[in-house]
């Protein structure tokens, strides 16, 4: 593996230019009143209620999801590009989608092998044919970001799904103004505050045609669900409502909420349900989470749904290393990020290749998502490999393989004081008339020594995520 890239240090250990301000107050604030300030920070986020639950504890327990007092901080120009990166991914994603649910030209040219998109579980055949408001399938989109030891940066994966996280963006950035408002006095920092406004303008823009002022509201599978605090906190921010999906009913193809002053109409649906319980009639017959009759009113144009059903064949892994061909056939260009190298282990050459370097590799399941499903070979135990490696020659096709990259770190305040961690970055993108990418988005950090798992559910932690504003 490479050697890390220090986020807040140079090669020579001389603090980089960006970081300098915070720095200097780390430096010349004493350790009781750092600690205080984490202190306070940890009653906060209980107090508000910021916590994740983990699937498959017995306990059911929610954990407070860590969250660290020094920042990551990115310079303007380096902002600029990542930006630049980020709008045309998602560009292409979304052309992508409208291509495979319509004329299908990609898969007709073989850029991409068919039975790779139609034989996917995350294909959608009931969206075949069907024209969205605005074309635009992925209205919320987080994009994982990881810079390598070279220090260039990489598209980890795309998340068109469910682009969770972004509650802890905004409580973090909330967090640090109150305790060091002093630093964001003294320097632009380009603020996150805006995005529920943004999310509401982008939901709106989506409705039906012809709808003056179009109702919106967050459908939640529930308060059991792992995210829960996220959906209520969203649809709080944004002054709509969180309904269940029993809070829903179909009339004549339109969906109606029901109030304590009888039902409303309800246009536009930020749906936090997966595709398969999202209308029993449809889909799952078994789901209680879901609206019968939701699909035929999204398909009679009288509803939309963000994110449109069968957007997950878009972000699966399988799929995932087409993307850079997606730009260069849909937008002419080439990309402006890169992809982490990929191997396809139902491709034989790829899977001996795979077979041979378990150890060295991080090898995951297509449809993983979370922290699961994977494994990171230099970290593994040679049982854990053993046991991998059955998984694999049982199911080729449903893994790929990539290096492990040495995650970049950044100074994290730890038992023993601070030490380097590794980082990820998950930039928050909305797609409407036009594309807007939220400054910054959610770092996120292996809290244990040497992990590059940085997932909430695997015992991750969080950062505020600064851009500079300005010429530097």
């Amino acid at each position: 593996m490479q050697p890390h890239f220090d986020e807040m240090h140079d090669a020579g250990g001389n603090v980089r230019p960006h970081y300098r301000a915070f720095d200097d107050w780390l430096r010349n604030t004493p350790d009781e009143q750092i600690a205080h300030k984490r202190r306070q920070a940890e009653i906060s986020f209980h107090r508000v209620g910021i916590t994740f639950s983990v699937y498959g504890e017995e306990t059911g327990n929610e954990r407070l999801i860590p969250f660290d007092l020094v920042p990551r901080i990115l310079p303007a120009p380096e902002w600029r590009m990542l930006e630049a990166g980020l709008r045309q991914r998602v560009h292409a994603l979304n052309l992508f989608l409208g291509d495979v649910y319509g004329e299908q030209r990609i898969l007709r040219e073989r850029r991409i092998p068919p039975e790779l998109v139609l034989d996917n579980s995350e294909y959608r055949r009931e969206m075949q044919g069907l024209r969205v408001p605005g074309d635009v399938y992925a209205h919320i989109s987080g994009i994982d970001l990881v810079r390598a030891g070279d220090g260039e940066y990489y598209v980890l994966e795309d998340n068109l799904r469910v682009a969770s996280g972004v509650s802890y963006m905004l409580e973090n950035r909330r967090m640090m103004a109150r305790l060091i408002p002093e630093l964001f006095a003294s320097q632009q920092i380009a603020p996150v505050e805006r995005y529920p406004d943004a999310l509401l303008g982008i939901l709106r823009q989506a409705a039906p045609a012809n709808i003056d002022n179009p109702i919106a509201a967050v459908l939640t599978p529930g308060a059991a669900n792992s995210a829960y605090f996220e959906h209520a906190f969203l649809a709080q921010q944004m002054g709509v409502e969180l309904v269940e999906g029993a809070d829903l009913f179909v009339r004549d193809d339109m969906v109606y909420m029901r109030t304590t002053r009888g039902p409303q109409r309800v246009h536009v649906i930020y749906r936090r349900v997966n595709d398969d319980f999202l209308d029993p009639t449809v889909f799952r017959p078994d789901s209680l989470l879901g609206v019968p009759g939701l699909f035929a009113a999204y398909r009679a144009g009288n509803v939309t749904l963000a994110n449109a059903p069968g957007t997950g064949v878009a972000d699966d892994k399988s799929v995932y290393p087409y993307v850079p061909e997606m730009i260069r056939f849909y937008l002419s260009e080439e990309p402006i990020l890169h992809n982490v190298p990929t191997r396809m282990l139902r491709n034989p050459d790829d899977l001996q290749y795979a077979l041979e370097r378990l150890d060295e590799l991080v090898v995951k399941e297509v449809h993983g998502a979370g922290g699961y499903g994977m494994l990171v070979g230099p970290a593994a135990s040679r049982a854990e490999i053993a046991a991998f490696r059955e998984q694999i020659v049982a199911r080729p096709g449903n893994y790929i393989a990539q290096p492990t990259l040495s995650l970049s770190t950044c100074p994290t305040f730890v038992e023993s004081g601070l030490a380097p961690r590794h980082i990820d970055l998950r930039p928050y993108i909305l797609s409407g008339q036009r594309i807007h990418v939220v400054p910054g988005g959610l770092t996120r950090v292996a809290l244990r020594e040497g992990s590059l798992v940085v997932n909430s559910s695997q015992g991750g932690g969080t950062k505020d995520t600064w851009v500079l504003e300005g010429p530097e």
